[in-house]
């Protein structure tokens, strides 16, 4: 039996929405194409954003937590990746990485994960072509997923109460 895969379609935003694209370039023409595919993304949503390097994958969630302080982003990407070698520190850096952007997420950060786990370089390209699998495009809209759903639950980033007695519903805020 065939797997498919299923993708939402990507939201496009009316109001102003920025993200930061962190990146690893580590491995430089994986990230170029990482890149592109997230910026294609930005532009196809009206997403404005704003790029930076860092320089491995365990730096990304340290860099988007500094950058959240700013308060300037809606959400984040994050773009890079690591390939298994000789050592136990493919291990570390995938670990530490993902966890690392998760703890930011369950904070409240909308965050797409377009860090590359891989065995190979050939396994790394097929994952990151813009043409081909655009993982760094995904990532992109997993994070816009996540700013819409934030957006929804918490309009003007301020928390939504019902009042005493009424229960507040999720879709459109009526009450009943």
């Amino acid at each position: 039996m065939a797997l498919t895969h299923a993708t939402l379609p990507a939201p496009v935003f009316d109001e102003p929405t920025r993200v930061l694209i962190v990146t690893s370039p580590y491995y430089t023409d994986i990230a170029e194409q990482l890149v592109t595919g997230a910026r294609a993304a930005c532009e196809a949503s009206r997403v404005m954003y704003d790029e930076v390097s860092v320089p491995g994958a365990l730096e990304i969630p340290q860099a988007m937590a500094i950058a959240a302080k700013s308060g300037q982003y809606d959400g984040f990407v994050a773009l890079g990746c690591v390939i298994r070698g000789e050592t136990t520190h493919y291990e570390t850096v995938c670990n530490d990485s993902s966890a690392g952007l998760m703890r930011l997420g369950l904070q409240g950060l909308c965050i797409g994960n377009g860090i590359l786990t891989v065995e190979n370089a050939e396994q790394a390209m097929v994952r990151a072509e813009a043409a081909g699998q655009n993982k760094g495009g995904g990532a992109a809209e997993a994070a816009f997923h996540l700013i819409t759903l934030k957006r929804r639950f918490t309009p003007d980033n301020t928390p939504r109460r019902a009042p005493e007695g009424e229960i507040l519903l999720a879709k459109g805020g009526d009450t009943v």
